[in-house]
């Protein structure tokens, strides 16, 4: 679907050197998804049919995007649907602790300080 309406529109070459700008576009629809969230509120997308609808029609701009962008480096609908399966059964089984391991800093390098007994209250 994407794809015929990239052709239809001529929104030029799907080549991994426009892919960069799909994946912007994606963001600056996610923009839009987080202003109805600010402004209207989680209660107003489940209950308020209007507020709903036009959530969901920012959701599935940046759906289109992402595909776009997927057709942009060549990623089928089923490499995607492998490698998303992939991922789901790789999560299904982690404990989420070697995320820890994967953010913290390496020596020598300045990050944000962990919290202390200290400064514990100063965030909160």
């Amino acid at each position: 679907m994407q794809h015929e309406l990239c052709e239809k529109h001529k929104w030029g070459p799907r080549t991994p050197e426009s892919g960069h700008s799909s994946l912007l576009w994606s963001i600056g629809e996610i923009g839009e998804m987080v202003e109805i969230l600010k402004k209207k509120g989680h209660n107003a997308i489940m209950d308020d049919p209007a507020v709903r609808a036009h959530f969901v029609e920012e959701t599935a701009d940046v759906f289109m995007y992402l595909y776009d962008m997927m057709e942009c480096f060549g990623i089928s609908a089923e490499e995607f649907s492998a490698a998303y399966t992939a991922k789901w059964n790789r999560n299904m089984g982690r404990t989420w602790a070697e995320n820890r391991m994967l953010y913290e800093d390496m020596p020598g390098e300045a990050g944000p300080a962990e919290p202390t007994e200290s400064t514990e209250g100063e965030r909160k």
